[in-house]
């Protein structure tokens, strides 16, 4: 039940990040700054989102390896999903901390250079979170399967 549980947050967690990357949500949120009202849960804040599932997702994912561990299964995987998933964790913090509190939490625009360095940022970090998903999700699958 943990594996399934994992991947499907995992999964979700993954096309949620690619879809934020693809629509260009931070820019849309520069876009929308003076027009919506400020708040880390306010209308178009991607936190209202991701918040429930989070928990869950890290709950699940961290359950299946130590079920997996104890099992027998392959530690490397497992060492590479708790590495991967430690890494999307802190990058997803990083990203909270440095760009969608400054986004979310004002509505005053910052100026262009600020806005473009709040982008690339975002942008980067999101590049290296989703490889890191994608990383946690593989690894996690090839543990769960060198149990069987």
């Amino acid at each position: 039940m943990w594996p399934a549980t994992a991947k499907a947050g995992q999964l979700s967690w993954f096309f949620g990040n690619l879809y934020e990357a693809a629509v260009d949500v931070p820019r849309l949120l520069l876009d929308a700054q003076p027009q919506r009202r400020p708040g880390l849960l306010s209308s178009g804040s991607p936190l209202r989102y991701y918040a429930p599932v989070a928990p869950v997702t890290i709950g699940a994912t961290a359950a299946a390896l130590i079920d997996i561990w104890r099992a027998g299964g392959d530690r490397r995987l497992v060492v590479a999903a708790t590495v991967n998933t430690a890494i999307a964790v802190a990058l997803t913090g990083y990203l909270v901390r440095t760009v969608n509190v400054e986004l979310l939490s004002t509505n005053t625009p910052p100026d262009n250079a600020e806005r473009e360095r709040m982008l690339r940022t975002w942008h980067r970090a999101n590049g290296a979170r989703l490889l890191a998903v994608a990383g946690a999700f593989l690894s996690l699958r090839r543990a769960a399967r060198s149990v069987r």
